[in-house]
């Protein structure tokens, strides 16, 4: 990114002067200079774009591990105001809506698996479906997936694949309200019928973990974390479903922009004022995939519960947290001075709530909601603790992952898939992958530094390290 053409407000906080005339709001990304200046020019664009939409709050805003998206930059953050003529876009959601991370805690040390991690990255592998187009055991009459679009993680209890329990540890509480089934496709809901319970590609995964470091202990214990533990993380979202929904309510979206009047900087940001017909039903179909994801991370978290059972007959998976990072909701904020409702775009994002925010599970409430930033295979993962000062940053959100430094097309051109996992093998990390081009998509060379996405996150005030994670076995689409 040219930083000449930014001004710096503090260390990890910059900012886009307003030229002569232009007519938009403020413009705010955080994170380090040294990150800053690797993101593409095209971040800056399309966030300045997202600022001269109707109707928003506050600043545009990108994350410290801010990429280039479609319409929305992933990483990035916008609040509108309903009530202002603001507006909802599918570019900032995302296409694999509510793609997020479900992070659980074992009763296990590394020491008590040694000499079983081969045998457990092969169980894993053998069980969890993942891969483009990949289908579980689970098929679904359209009467039946109506019911998950409906209930989300709560369905998914109710049909044996977890316990009431884990409702408590997933945001919204495993059920989102306002889904609308009859807002979704045919094509999009027969996309997802064989699709329940599988991981995906790209860069989803599941992940063997073993926490490395401790950088909080007051929160790590609020976590029930110690160092030495095995944890899994799981990464994937919503599947075919949320990507159909996506590709349609684009055109749905674009077509009542142009109807209303609505000019829009960039045609991927096609957009409906919220209270709309367009907006509502694509709010509907919104909600209804991310009840599908949720169930597809519950159904999945089971399926690992089983395999663990079966390689440690003793072992005991807990949630810790599932929180989705492709989403639109409608949350209560402070705003000069006063509470507003707000409808908070987070697209590559985490919702990251501060202490005693009545959302958290009252375990963690006097430590901060668990935020969860992946990285990719081979590079380790953070937990954090949501900040209070995260309200008025940034409307209480953080970083998700460590964002792409690298297409997967110059990927490709600079790395191979099996000596990639022979290099990690020679780490102690174990893949596991149908696709030796996913894995040189993914390369973790791909990606940015983790270790400086979570402390720019910290330094910025928007969430704090609790504890690192260092990946141990990998499950790959």
């Amino acid at each position: 990114m040219d930083m000449g053409r930014l001004q710096k407000l503090n260390d990890t906080c910059w900012t886009v002067p307003m030229a002569p005339g232009e007519r938009r709001g403020p413009v705010l990304l955080y994170g380090s200079e040294p990150l800053l200046a690797g993101m593409d020019d095209k971040v800056l664009e399309q966030i300045t774009n997202v600022a001269k939409l109707p109707g928003l709050v506050g600043a545009a805003m990108t994350m410290p591990d801010a990429h280039w998206g479609y319409g929305f930059p992933i990483g990035g953050v916008a609040a509108f105001d309903a009530d202002q003529g603001g507006i909802i876009s599918a570019g900032g959601v995302g296409f694999d809506i509510s793609c997020g991370v479900r992070t659980l805690r074992s009763n296990l040390m590394l020491s008590d698996a040694n000499g079983k991690l081969e045998a457990l990255a092969d169980a894993l592998y053998h069980r969890i479906p993942a891969g483009v187009g990949e289908e579980g055991e689970l098929k679904l009459s359209t009467t039946e997936l109506d019911a998950v679009l409906l209930g989300g993680a709560e369905w998914a209890v109710r049909h044996g694949y977890g316990i009431s329990e884990d409702l408590e540890y997933i945001e919204e509480r495993g059920r989102m309200g306002g889904a609308h089934p009859e807002y979704v496709s045919d094509l999009a809901k027969r996309r997802q019928r064989g699709e329940m319970g599988t991981l995906g590609s790209g860069n989803h995964y599941l992940e063997v973990q073993v926490v490395d470091r401790i950088h909080d202990a007051a929160a790590a214990t609020a976590y029930g974390l110690r160092e030495g533990q095995l944890v899994v993380s799981i990464h994937c979202g919503s599947r075919g479903l949320g990507h159909q929904i996506g590709t349609e309510y684009l055109v749905s979206l674009a077509k009542a922009a142009g109807r209303l009047g609505i000019t829009l900087p960039d045609r991927e940001l096609a957009c409906a004022p919220i209270h709309s017909p367009e907006g509502q039903q694509y709010i509907g179909a919104m909600n209804a995939a991310i009840n599908v994801a949720l169930a597809n991370r519950q159904i999945l978290a089971q399926i690992t519960r089983e395999v663990f059972a079966h390689v440690f007959p003793d072992s005991r998976l807990e949630l810790l947290y599932d929180v989705s990072h492709n989403t639109c909701k409608a949350e209560r904020h402070e705003v000069d001075g006063g509470e507003r409702l707000l409808w908070l775009h987070r697209k590559g994002a985490t919702r990251a709530f501060g202490p005693g925010h009545p959302a958290i599970p009252e375990r963690y409430r006097a430590v901060g909601q668990p935020v969860i930033i992946g990285g990719s295979m081979g590079t380790g993962s953070y937990i954090l603790a949501g900040v209070a000062e995260g309200e008025e940053r940034a409307f209480s959100s953080a970083s998700h992952g460590a964002g792409r430094a690298m297409s997967r097309h110059r990927a490709l051109q600079q790395w191979r898939g099996r000596e990639l996992i022979d290099e990690l093998a020679g780490q102690g990390i174990l893949i596991r992958t149908r696709s030796m081009r996913g894995v040189a998509e993914e390369a973790p060379g791909a990606y940015k530094d983790v270790d400086l996405v979570a402390a720019a996150t910290e330094k910025a005030g928007l969430a704090r390290r609790v504890a690192f994670l260092r990946p141990k076995v990998c499950i790959k689409g």
